[in-house]
């Protein structure tokens, strides 16, 4: 098993592990990068965001964390400056007013027969790393793998990842606005 960063060159490994279904629903990791939900998000879904996430992959754009068993990609968590995220600040329970230095960890896809194995905390290490690597200061992430009553999230609903990884790495919870979206935040020295 191998994870390490996106490279430009990576658009067939997305494509492979994201399916013809981009993910989840036609996502292609464009939820946070779209500034509108609604209808707006509906006609994204599918081939619009596949295209405009493959501009930003062949373009040096997107930074990601992929996880590859031998040829097989298996794993992506997306990464960037928080910023890169419009739909962060459309979102109540995320909203800062010093979001404009604050890197981001926002977004996991794991293969079916690879989840619960602890490959998200490892994508979410390398992610980190790769934030301090690049003189960030600050990441933070919003974990959301409980619903309003107690229960566990399906996976493909829990993209954000499970909170348990982010305590593990040395985040803290700064602010829950929301029952069920705490904002976690990770000084880096």
């Amino acid at each position: 098993m191998v994870v390490r960063e996106l490279k430009k060159t990576d658009w067939p490994n997305i494509e492979k592990l994201f399916g013809d279904r981009g993910a989840c629903g036609g996502c292609w990791c464009m939820f946070w990068r779209r500034e509108k939900g609604g209808k707006a998000w509906d006609a994204a879904k599918g081939q619009p965001n596949r295209r405009a996430f493959k501009e930003l992959v062949v373009a040096g754009k997107a930074h990601g964390v992929l996880a590859l068993d031998g040829d097989l990609p298996v794993g992506w968590c997306s990464f960037g400056k928080r910023t890169d995220f419009p739909r962060l600040e459309r979102t109540k329970a995320y909203r800062r007013d010093d979001g404009r230095k604050v890197w981001s960890i926002n977004c996991f896809y794991i293969a079916a027969g690879y989840r619960r194995q602890g490959l998200a905390r490892k994508m979410a290490e390398i992610a980190v790393n790769a934030v301090r690597k690049r003189k960030g200061r600050l990441v933070e992430a919003y974990p959301v793998t409980l619903t309003k009553d107690g229960k566990r999230l399906p996976p493909a609903f829990a993209y954000t990842g499970p909170e348990i990884i982010f305590k593990e790495l040395g985040f803290r919870e700064i602010q829950r606005l929301a029952p069920t979206r705490p904002l976690y935040r990770l000084e880096l020295g």
